[in-house]
C-alpha cells in the first residue's frame, strides 16, 4: 500500500488553515500531519510531524513566511508550496521565496464563491502531489562554461521561444544570466500568475545582460531584448516586414492556461520556420511538447531540459515523447547549446 502523503499547514489564518485542512484531509493519498498559526508550532511540528510536503503563508505577522521558509530549508529541507494572495506584494515576496527553495507558489481563492473554492481545491491537490515528488536537495550539477558571446554565424537564427512552468523561475534566471547582450530576441511563456509576470521580467532584467521586460502588443523582436508574456494572454509572433512582431489575444485557454506555450510555438513555427530555436523547461503538464514538434518540422532547433536537472518532469518528458526534442541537455549546458546553435549555420543550409 502507498503511503499518504502528509501535509502540514502553516498560516496564521483560522479560516485558511481550516479550509485547506478540510481539502487535502479528505482526499485519498494524502493525509494532514498538522496545522501551524505561527513559526514557533511550525518549527516543532517540521520535526515531530516530518511532513513530506509544506503548505506555507506568504506573509505572516511576526516571524513572515520567508524567514519560516529559511529555517525549514536549514533544520529538514522538505518541499514547500507557498500559498498566498496573487497581489504584486505578494508576487514579490513569492519570487523570493522560490529563490530560498520553495517548490511552487498557489493564489489563496478570493471571497467564498463556491467557484473559487472549487478551483482553488483542484490546484492544491494537484501542486501537493507534485511536491511530494520533488526533492528539495536536488544537486546543482557543475556548471560548463559558455562559449564566448560572439556574432550569429549566418543571421540564421533570429528568435528564442523559451517555456517554463514548475520549477522554472529560478531556470530562466540562471540562463538570462549567462546569455549575451547580443543575443537574437526571445520570446518566452512562463506560466504563472497575472501580478507576478511584470515582477518576474524585472527580476531577469536586474540579472540579464539584455533588456527583459513584460510584453506589450506591437512589440519589435529585436536581438538583445527578450519579451515575457503577460498573463491571461496569449502570445503570438507574426512577420512584420523584415523583422517580427508580437502580438496577443484572450482565445480560449489551451491545457487550461493562458498563456500556453502551444499557441506561442505554433505561431513561431509559422513565422519563423528554421530562423528559430525552442526550448522547453522544467514544468508540470503537456504544454509546449505539440508546438515544438512543429517548430522542429519547419526547421527550428529544439532544446529540452533533462530529467536530472528538472524539478518536475512534466512538459520535457512529453516533448521528448512526442518526438520534439532535438537536443536533452541539463539545466547547466542549455544557456551554451542555446549560443552554439544561434551562432550556427542554419540547420537546413549545406555545409
Amino acid at each position: 500500500m502507498t503511503p499518504k502523503i502528509r501535509v502540514l499547514i502553516v498560516d496564521d489564518s483560522p479560516l485558511m488553515r481550516r479550509l485547506l485542512s478540510e481539502i487535502l484531509g479528505s482526499t485519498p493519498g494524502i493525509e494532514v500531519a498538522g496545522a501551524a498559526a505561527d513559526a514557533d508550532s511550525a518549527q516543532k511540528m517540521l520535526l515531530s510531524a516530518r511532513p513530506d510536503v509544506i503548505t506555507l503563508d506568504v506573509k505572516m505577522p511576526g516571524t513572515d513566511g520567508l524567514a519560516i521558509l529559511a529555517e525549514i530549508m536549514r533544520v529538514r529541507p522538505t518541499p514547500v508550496v507557498m500559498v498566498s494572495y496573487f497581489t504584486q506584494e505578494g508576487a514579490k515576496f513569492t519570487l523570493s521565496a522560490l529563490e530560498l527553495g520553495a517548490v511552487d507558489y498557489i493564489g489563496k481563492p478570493i471571497g467564498n464563491t463556491g467557484q473559487g473554492v472549487t478551483a482553488f481545491k483542484l490546484e492544491i491537490i494537484e501542486r501537493v502531489r507534485a511536491a511530494s515528488k520533488i526533492n528539495p536537495l536536488r544537486p546543482r550539477l557543475p556548471r560548463i562554461s559558455a562559449p564566448p558571446p560572439v556574432q550569429t554565424a549566418s543571421g540564421a537564427i533570429n528568435i528564442i521561444a523559451i517555456d517554463g512552468s514548475t520549477g522554472a523561475t529560478e531556470v530562466f534566471k540562471e540562463i538570462f544570466s549567462e546569455l549575451p547582450a547580443n543575443s537574437p530576441g526571445i520570446v518566452a511563456v512562463q506560466h504563472m500568475p497575472e501580478s507576478f509576470t511584470g515582477t518576474f521580467a524585472q527580476n531577469l532584467d536586474r540579472v540579464s545582460d539584455m533588456e527583459v521586460r513584460e510584453a506589450e502588443p506591437g512589440d519589435e523582436i529585436r536581438p538583445g531584448t527578450a519579451l515575457i508574456a503577460r498573463r491571461d494572454h496569449h502570445m503570438v509572433i507574426r512577420q512584420s516586414g523584415a523583422g517580427y512582431e508580437v502580438e496577443m489575444h484572450q482565445d480560449e485557454k489551451l491545457w487550461n492556461c493562458r498563456p500556453a506555450v502551444d499557441v506561442l510555438f505554433d505561431s513561431v513555427a509559422r513565422a519563423a520556420g528554421g530562423n528559430a530555436i525552442g526550448v522547453i523547461l522544467t514544468g508540470m503538464g503537456e504544454d509546449g511538447a505539440a508546438g515544438l514538434v512543429r517548430m522542429k518540422r519547419n526547421g527550428a532547433r529544439t532544446i529540452v531540459q533533462d530529467e536530472s536537472s528538472s524539478t518536475v518532469f512534466g512538459m520535457p518528458r512529453k516533448a521528448i515523447e512526442v518526438g520534439a526534442a532535438e537536443f536533452v541537455v541539463p539545466l547547466q549546458e542549455t544557456s551554451s547549446k542555446i549560443m552554439e546553435l544561434f551562432v550556427a549555420p542554419a540547420k537546413t543550409q549545406l555545409p
